[in-house]
């Protein structure tokens, strides 16, 4: 199938009424990966712009896929106020379109090129490279962290499978309160790995051990650092030679300093508006680009990548082309679905079903594998429908409208797009719409 590149911002289209992905309120709140959630009401439009133009002849049905997503992407991107948008699909490991809407700064056009955050796809590689040590046989998923990490709670019963799929109890020290407040208080911070564990375990587990579901990067940090020991090696530098290298990963990389490389899609914010106790009626929208991500996930898988990574990343895992057929169908099959409960005291814990369920650091949505990080005004998602051969990548950046008075993400556009690209190419595989 023929492909289609072309930088581009977008145009006003007609309402379709695409269905919506799952959502979530606060990014600080739930970190960089969503659990579920509902869509909030719609935001003014965007001004009308460039049109966008095929810069080449291409064969008919690939050119008119690439009209319709890029008609997609820019149809919520006006509705939800998205700054960017840049997007990225091909089917079968061939291009159907690359394009780039709207701006990174004023009067700086989005270019498919520019590099962005990429959170919780990161969680891709690091589960990725626990497979391929079990692949070759210097661990199991069953060993537990007594072997490493012996002074962690529960260390005799938590084994690394846990900690991939989530079930391990460890509460999470992204979504408590004082990673937030303190966070939001100086987000050019540089965070140490025994500061975010001493938040986490400032409280006591969540629950025991494989008995629950619960989203917490508690788990992936603690799991950067047992595959360090296990290999010898930084972090970075196993994944670079097992994982991003053996992808063909070229513009994906960690950085210990809140470094963007050039080209930079810029992101902009209002999530700390009430910790700044801007006043309502107040306009509060700041740069966010180099606010430093050392709060998030492992030392040494804190990246920045681009969209023709991402896109890669998504037919990757979603064929298992690095790992054994065992270990692949370890990743990928949807084993906990219906697990999982909603407990207090746990603000992740529920049980997981089709719209939402988890492999070893897989979101299992319908038939749809991803990954959807948001977090300081980038979002975006990852995803891969097997069946089809299917990948779709999103990148996003955020208007002052997509906000609402409390600094929250009012919408989550790199979600609906992703939701109305997947559903419009596999109309018999849609993206599953949430109920709550």
């Amino acid at each position: 199938m023929a492909g289609q590149k072309e930088d581009a911002v977008c145009v006003q289209h007609a309402d379709r009424g695409f269905a919506t992905p799952l959502t979530r309120r606060d990014a600080i709140g739930m970190g960089l990966a969503l659990a579920g959630g509902t869509l909030a009401a719609g935001s003014p439009h965007r001004a009308a712009a460039t049109p966008w133009h095929q810069a080449t002849p291409v064969a008919t049905l690939a050119g008119d896929q690439a009209e319709a997503i890029v008609a997609i992407a820019c149809d919520i991107m006006q509705k939800q106020d998205a700054k960017a948008v840049i997007v990225r699909v091909t089917i079968d490991g061939q291009e159907v379109v690359t394009a780039a809407l709207g701006d990174s700064m004023t009067g700086v056009p989005a270019t498919s090129d520019m590099h962005f955050r990429n959170g919780a796809v990161a969680i891709f590689y690091v589960a990725t490279l626990l497979l391929r040590l079990v692949d070759q046989k210097a661990v199991t998923l069953d060993d537990t962290l007594a072997t490493w990490l012996p002074d962690l709670p529960n260390a005799e019963t938590v084994t690394l499978r846990m900690l991939a799929n989530m079930t391990s109890g460890y509460p999470d020290f992204v979504q408590n309160p004082k990673l937030a407040q303190e966070f939001y208080a100086d987000p050019f911070r540089q965070w140490t790995t025994e500061e975010r564990l001493a938040i986490a375990f400032s409280t006591p587990p969540w629950f025991a051990p494989g008995t629950n579901w619960g989203y917490a990067h508690t788990n992936y940090l603690i799991l950067g650092q047992v595959l360090e020991k296990i290999t010898g090696q930084p972090l970075d530098v196993a994944l670079q030679e097992q994982v991003l290298g053996p992808m063909g990963l070229r513009n994906t990389a960690n950085f210990t300093t809140p470094t963007v490389p050039e080209p930079v899609l810029h992101a902009f914010s209002s999530e700390r508006r009430q910790a700044l106790g801007i006043p309502a009626g107040t306009r509060f929208y700041e740069e966010s680009t180099f606010w430093n991500p050392s709060w998030t996930f492992a030392k040494g898988a804190i990246q920045t990548t681009n969209i023709v990574d991402m896109t890669t990343t998504a037919e990757v895992v979603g064929e298992g082309t690095l790992l054994s057929p065992e270990s692949h169908r370890a990743q990928v099959e949807p084993t906990l679905l219906g697990f999982g409960s909603p407990l207090a005291g746990c603000p992740s814990c529920h049980t997981l079903d089709t719209t939402y369920s988890y492999g070893l650091g897989v979101v299992i949505s319908g038939e749809w594998l991803l990954q959807n990080p948001l977090f300081g005004g980038y979002g975006a998602v990852a995803g891969y429908l097997p069946p089809e051969k299917i990948a779709v990548a999103v990148a996003t950046t955020f208007g002052e409208g997509a906000f609402d008075e409390q600094g929250d993400y009012r919408h989550k556009s790199f979600q609906d797009i992703f939701a109305a690209i997947g559903t419009h190419l596999a109309p018999d595989h849609p993206v599953p719409t949430p109920t709550s």
